[in-house]
């Protein structure tokens, strides 16, 4: 339901609705004689009404409806091409009669469309038009109606198109050339002098001034009957009042059958997207300006019941349009009310001064409507020929201008969204599918190994090569995928892909990966995947759509693993055990056979044994926790320890230490507070040397307690080469 405005935004929204009508009734005027002038003349007069009873059905209904603070919603020039253009071909071969209703019921069922968009939510899928797209059909239509006006500024027979208007001079009306050329020189200058009167009302009247300065000197000026200068009697256009007007529209009904109701599908459809794509253009900016939110759905259902109401009565359709929406923000409007303001003044406007509009010459609103034309031409767009990057989007814009022109706006946006889709495709297929490509002998996963071990691993972890993907692996980018695998399948033993920046995956290219696996499944290769995305920007789950495509199956060769760390660490097991340095055995390892104390003495080392505590711990378990003041050292007997940093509420794996290894030195070293949780893996065996039973050892054994510090910095000296190699690894 519509709110009552608030007292203080009432005086906002009646000088905002009193603005907008301004803009908006001389141009809906000039585009509804535009519509209905291929009638003939006698049908100017209607066009003048439907102009007027289009601002007011659809301010009074769309604003009521639709629900968008301040937007204004007049009959708009997409309107003006698309049944102007019908109106003139429906001519060839019908009556003025049967195409007066057609004109109605294309408006009715335009509306009707808008009303389904809006039910089933195509809102937000119509507002996201390419640019190009939106961008040549805004250009189409400016030319569009400049081509149809010039006609009428020349003043020839409504039967002579633009090109013959040209170099039929001898058909000039020079009387309406001046006042035309009148109302342009004013509509173009006006908004440099002055910005609180709308431009198209003092075009209006400098062409009215004009014209009954030119009726002093020509007395043929100065009678409305039979005047093709003048749009004519409101009242008496056609014979009867106003009520006979609108109710002769539907005199047609009867003559109505299932080829003409077939005929108006398309333009309607036409009618129905370009009007609803002005709309939402329109409430986008005014949602920017405003830092407001539109519902896009809401605004289809009510601009639809709008254009349903306006055809009921004879108005033309319309659309939220830009000029009035900007006009009545700028003068104050705050709410809906504006619109509904707008709309009632409209007819206040017709029914007091129906007898002024009579005489606004023809010439007049074709020049608004010139001007109008030339604006919505886009032509920032000329500068993307100057740029190479550019000019495939500019050649989108001339093809959507050209079929305007030529076929349709129906078949240019058409036109304009199947090259803006190759743009797409071929935007897609230039960028790179592989992010990074490296080799397990560079990048290391979180599990902490012994020196021997990393030896082996630098020697032979070139097995393993890791592709890191992005962007979309689809049909277009398939063969570039292939090609950039494809030297590695005859010779890696382990291919990884990363598929954490993916954004997409489809059929095609699943069945690339299932060759893939096949290829490397010949020669015992295993293929892996890791950081598989479990939602896409689509929502689609891609580990599903894995399994429902048939790659991952019960028994399939496919390995997966949830993050790099895990892969690389299942990779690294595989080739340390094929080179006979298999971990993880049953018994615990004694103090001299961990490598921090080779070629020690056992003496020596007994003494440090009894310095240390032995503790056991079952998997999960948790050692110290962040911020635990305790200073001591474990080391590995038997086991396996992840170090863990709290983070978003939960933990983030940052390594893995094993059978041998040391871990919590840091607090050792320093003497401060854990940086970090270390929690048993699997059921583990530690020794743990505390820093001041260290210290006390230290007295009577100063060279074993050197040699221990000595090592712990050789093994984190080395542990920092790594780092450091796989950081180099990054950049290449």
């Amino acid at each position: 339901m519509l709110k009552i405005a608030k007292p203080g935004h009432l005086t906002g929204d009646f000088w905002g609705g009193l603005a907008a009508m301004l803009v908006a009734l001389p141009s809906a005027i000039a585009f509804g004689v535009t519509i209905y002038t291929p009638l003939g003349g006698s049908y100017i007069a209607y066009g003048a009404l439907a102009g007027i009873l289009g601002v007011t059905a659809l301010g009074l209904v769309a604003s009521v409806v639709g629900g968008t603070n301040r937007l204004i919603t007049a009959p708009c020039a997409p309107a003006a091409a698309v049944l102007s253009a019908y109106a003139l071909e429906a001519m060839h071969g019908a009556s003025p009669e049967s195409v007066l209703l057609s004109l109605i019921l294309l408006g009715l069922v335009a509306g009707l469309l808008q009303v389904t968009f809006g039910l089933v939510g195509l809102g937000h899928l119509i507002k996201y038009m390419p640019y190009p797209v939106v961008s040549g059909y805004l250009s189409g239509v400016g030319l569009y109606i400049i081509a149809s006006q010039v006609p009428k500024l020349l003043g020839v027979p409504k039967d002579v198109h633009f090109w013959e208007s040209l170099v039929s001079i001898g058909e000039w009306r020079w009387e309406g050339i001046v006042v035309g050329l009148a109302s342009i020189t004013v509509m173009v200058i006006a908004p440099r002098i002055t910005k609180r009167i709308p431009a198209a009302i003092l075009s209006l009247a400098a062409g009215l001034i004009t014209y009954f300065i030119l009726g002093l000197f020509d007395d043929s000026l100065r009678n409305l009957k039979g005047n093709n200068l003048v749009i004519g009697a409101l009242g008496s256009g056609a014979g009867g009042g106003f009520l006979e007007i609108i109710s002769a529209r539907w005199e047609g009904i009867k003559d109505l059958n299932m080829h003409s109701i077939n005929a108006l599908v398309m333009p309607a459809l036409t009618l129905a997207i370009l009007l609803s794509i002005d709309t939402l253009k329109t409430c986008v900016v005014l949602d920017a300006l405003t830092r407001s939110r539109h519902n896009s759905n809401r605004e289809l259902l009510g601009q639809g019941l709008g254009n349903i109401t306006s055809a009921l009565i004879g108005g033309m359709p319309g659309a939220g349009t830009m000029g009035a929406t900007l006009v009545n923000m700028s003068s104050g409007a705050m709410t809906r009310l504006s619109g509904i303001i707008e709309g009632i003044l409209a007819l206040f406007a017709f029914l007091i001064l129906s007898k002024l509009i009579a005489w606004v010459p023809v010439a007049t609103l074709s020049g608004i409507l010139i001007v109008i034309g030339f604006r919505m031409m886009d032509r920032d767009t000329l500068h993307y020929l100057k740029h190479r990057s550019t000019i495939l989007d500019f050649t989108v814009i001339a093809a959507v201008v050209i079929t305007a022109l030529t076929v349709s706006l129906i078949a240019a946006s058409g036109t304009g969204i199947f090259l803006a889709v190759l743009l797409f495709i071929r935007e897609q297929i230039g960028g790179r599918v592989v992010h990074r490509k490296t080799y397990g002998n560079k990048i290391f996963s979180r599990q902490i190994r012994m020196q021997p071990e990393m030896e082996v691993l630098a020697a032979r972890g070139d097995q393993t090569v890791i592709f890191q993907l992005q962007g979309s692996l689809f049909f277009g980018t398939t063969d570039q995928l292939y090609t950039a695998l494809e030297p590695e399948l005859k010779t890696r033993k382990y291919l990884i892909l990363d598929m954490r920046r993916v954004q997409s995956v489809d059929i095609t290219a699943t069945h690339i990966l299932q060759q893939i696996m096949d290829t490397l499944a010949e020669r015992n290769a295993s293929l892996i995947f890791c950081d598989i995305p479990r939602s896409l920007p689509s929502g689609r789950d891609m580990q599903q759509y894995f399994d429902q495509v048939g790659l991952i199956k019960e028994k399939s060769p496919i390995h997966i693993f949830s993050e790099l760390s895990d892969a690389l660490e299942w990779t690294e097991d595989k080739i340390l055990q094929e080179a006979s340095l298999e971990r993880g055995e049953v018994k615990p390892l004694d103090l001299h056979e961990i490598e921090l104390f080779h070629g020690r003495k056992l003496e020596t080392l007994g003494e440090l044994e009894t310095s240390m505590d032995k503790r056991s711990y079952k998997a999960g378990e948790r050692i110290f926790a962040m911020g635990d003041a305790d200073q001591d050292l474990f080391i590995i007997r038997l086991g396996e320890v992840r170090i863990l940093f709290p983070y978003d509420g939960g933990y983030r794996h940052i390594s893995t230490f094993g059978r041998g290894a040391f871990f919590g030195e840091m607090s050792f070293l320093d003497r401060g507070t854990r940086s970090a949780t270390a929690v048993a893996s699997a059921d583990t065996d530690l020794y743990v040397l505390s820093r001041d039973k260290f210290n006390t050892f230290a007295e009577s054994h100063k060279k074993i307690s050197l040699n221990l510090m000595e090592g712990l910095a050789r093994v984190l000296a080395a542990r920092l080469r790594y780092t450091n190699a796989e950081i180099q690894a990054l950049f290449e």
